[in-house]
């Protein structure tokens, strides 16, 4: 043994005790092709089936141009954009590398050792990864038997040490909606001193039905505007289809977007992602077609499901969920093997994306099968 080794241990530098356990986020796996060489389809990771919007490559080719210069740290030209498109003012914006990144310099503004934060359970696997990083505590909250969010224990499990509260809406994977009367009441009950974060990843996927102002499931944006406590996060992975260029932004009132400013990762977000999601931005039109029409494909994923014979709750994102408890590899390798890759919860569930209609059809032959076997 050498001196150093005597003099320090064998066991390295010492890292931080709190990124013990820290649980490891699991992506979507990729789809992978039959034995018999049919075409495989991966409905694993909420990613958009289309192409970028129209004016986005191109966007996106200029600005690779300069590579070799620093991205505008400020995202000023997006954040403007943004402003515009949402009526805010640029000083209620931050961005980050992705809403997740978003989210995790959340964390880091309000909450360290000692202090909790609030969510439901299952909800987003990120979320207990960022809180344990940051050294807070994660308090989950079981979600209700409908796959709801259960807004009056979440309420209840609020401390004096709770300093955030993230509400997913849709939530991922679950896809149930929290309606505006119950989330109203809600935010109107929190202490005023802790910030409650509206993550809407899946946001533009939403389609209120007939029925009271109550009953909608509301825009975070128009919530915002009078709570000081409010934070919405956003995505242009999902609907966008930006999914490979990680960029996403928060709106708060100034106090907050302005910590999230300071504490973002310098240059974090690249040119190539700002200039796409102006592009994005500007090609609202094309963008609202292309939802509308996952919106009515997972319309018909939902009403074959339901004829075979499942139980589903209400899906208002871009993908659909099956409680399967102790079958839920069961029916992940059942679809692998047929060719469609799926998001399992061990135990839990199976998040299956609305994604290419003969990906979808695949899927439901699959669970034709599977439901028969049950």
């Amino acid at each position: 043994m050498s001196d150093k080794d005597q003099q320090y241990g064998q066991q390295g530098p010492k890292l931080r005790d709190t990124l013990s356990g820290v649980p490891a986020y699991v992506p979507g796996k990729p789809a992978r092709g039959t034995a018999d060489g049919r075409a495989a389809f991966k409905l694993s990771s909420n990613e958009n089936p289309y192409p970028p919007l129209p004016g986005v490559v191109e966007a996106a080719v200029a600005a690779a141009g300069s590579l070799n210069r620093y991205p505008d740290m400020g995202s000023s030209g997006l954040i403007a954009e943004l402003a515009q498109r949402f009526g805010v003012p640029e000083e209620h914006i931050a961005t980050g590398t992705g809403s997740v990144g978003v989210a995790q310099s959340l964390i880091q503004i309000t909450a360290g050792p000692g202090d909790e934060v609030v969510y439901a359970w299952r909800s987003f696997e990120a979320y207990p990864i960022i809180v344990q990083i940051n050294g807070a505590t994660s308090v989950q909250v079981p979600l209700r038997a409908d796959e709801t969010h259960d807004l009056d224990a979440m309420l209840a499990a609020v401390t004096e040490r709770t300093r955030l509260i993230i509400v997913c809406n849709p939530n991922n994977p679950t896809g149930a909606v929290v309606r505006r009367g119950e989330l109203e009441r809600f935010l109107d009950a929190v202490p005023a001193d802790v910030l409650v974060v509206l993550d809407e990843a899946y946001g533009e996927f939403v389609r209120n039905g007939v029925g009271d102002a109550a009953d909608e499931v509301p825009d975070g944006i128009e919530l915002y505007r009078d709570r000081p406590n409010v934070c919405v996060l956003r995505t242009f992975s999902k609907a966008y289809g930006l999914a490979g260029l990680r960029v996403g932004f928060a709106v708060a009132h100034e106090p907050v977007a302005r910590a999230l400013r300071q504490t973002a990762v310098p240059f974090g977000v690249s040119q190539l992602a700002q200039d796409a999601a102006v592009a994005s931005l500007r090609a609202e039109p094309e963008l609202l077609e292309r939802v509308q029409a996952l919106v009515e494909e997972r319309g018909r994923v939902v009403t074959a499901l339901t004829e075979q014979g499942w139980t589903l709750p209400e899906a208002q994102a871009n993908f659909v969920w099956l409680r399967l408890g102790e079958r839920t590899m069961d029916f992940a390798a059942a679809c692998a093997e047929a060719g469609v890759a799926v998001r399992p919860f061990a135990g839990e569930g199976v998040r299956i994306t609305i994604g290419e209609s003969e990906g979808n059809d695949l899927f439901l032959q699959t669970a034709e099968r599977f439901r028969k076997e049950l």
